[in-house]
């Protein structure tokens, strides 16, 4: 086999294996649309939500989307991608219910030991919690991933949240083939993640081929770090630099994007999709353990958050 037919046979491949995967996230899709009474679709302008929107386009237009859009908005989030999500939103003419965490502080309801500058990260529980409650939704889809972190590895496709938003790994709904439980009681609802057997380079082969856009912070730009355990954490008000750590300046890009305070950049010069699937391809690290500080705390970091009502 020659070199133009060996490239030949291995796009060829990959497009079957997204198909499969496009056809398996807009089946789960319309299941939610059809069993579930009141559900939304969490959109944060971030890649993973961004395929969920296009899965969301597929599986339902040329009509309306059967659920809103929701973001909660930590208001520490970067504004390039606050704009993208707003531009998003207008362009495909659908509704986005925002709950604020801002708001949340403000009611007394999340407590902070300092509002201006602290972590808003683990708090986005208590504001999706509220603003499942506020418009009483009984399934939220996301686009979490099992090969993101070991806590979500071991979620269910529909994963239950009793009447407190919690999460018990314990108490999850067997899905045999492809089959789907989604009875709840009142106050009890669904986390639902149609892309959860997607790999992080399956999410960029697609955002290539469907020819999807991104908030620009996904690709490599200059931007000032702080080298810190290991990571480099974005030089902001919210992430100032500590006595004794030094500044500098990267080349760098996000590979997730969330709150400033817990979210950080990679070194790279990936500057197109065609560059990140190809860093993507032969990385060793997860992208959440490569860029997340709020993972960094235990190992047992997102289970917990989960537990308590994290998406």
């Amino acid at each position: 086999m020659n070199a133009v037919a060996e490239k030949h046979f291995i796009d060829a491949a990959s497009n079957r294996h997204l198909d499969w995967l496009e056809s398996e996230a807009i089946h789960i899709m319309r299941e939610v649309a059809a069993e579930c009474t009141n559900p939304a679709l969490l959109f944060s302008g971030g890649k993973d939500s961004i395929v969920l929107l296009r899965i969301a386009e597929k599986a339902f237009r040329p009509g309306k989307f059967p659920f809103p859009l929701v973001h909660v908005d930590t208001g520490h989030n970067f504004p390039e991608v606050i704009a993208f999500r707003d531009k998003r939103v207008a362009e495909l003419g659908e509704r986005l219910i925002v709950g604020s965490v801002e708001e949340s502080i403000k009611r007394g309801t999340v407590r902070l030991r300092n509002p201006q500058t602290d972590s808003r990260n683990a708090a986005q529980a208590v504001t999706l919690l509220e603003t499942i409650a506020e418009h009483q939704f009984d399934a939220c889809i996301g686009g979490a991933r099992r090969d993101e972190e070991k806590a979500r590895a071991k979620e269910r496709i529909f994963s239950f949240r009793d009447e407190f938003g919690q999460w018990n790994p314990k108490a999850q709904r067997p899905e045999l083939w492809d089959l789907y439980n989604t009875r709840v009681h009142p106050g009890e609802n669904m986390r639902v993640f149609p892309i959860s057997n997607w790999t992080e380079l399956d999410v960029w082969q697609y955002i290539a081929r469907e020819g999807l856009e991104l908030p620009s912070i996904y690709f490599a730009h200059e931007r000032e770090v702080i080298p810190r355990n290991g990571l480099l954490v974005p030089l902001t008000d919210l992430t100032p630099p500590r006595a004794g750590e030094v500044v500098e300046k990267r080349v760098v890009r996000f590979r997730t994007v969330g709150d400033i305070s817990c979210t950080c950049p990679v070194s790279s010069d990936a500057a197109t999709v065609e560059a990140i699937i190809e860093e993507t391809a032969v990385t060793q690290i997860t992208e959440r353990g490569a860029t997340r500080m709020d993972d960094q705390t235990s190992e047992s970091s997102m289970e917990k958050r989960k537990k308590e009502g994290y998406f």
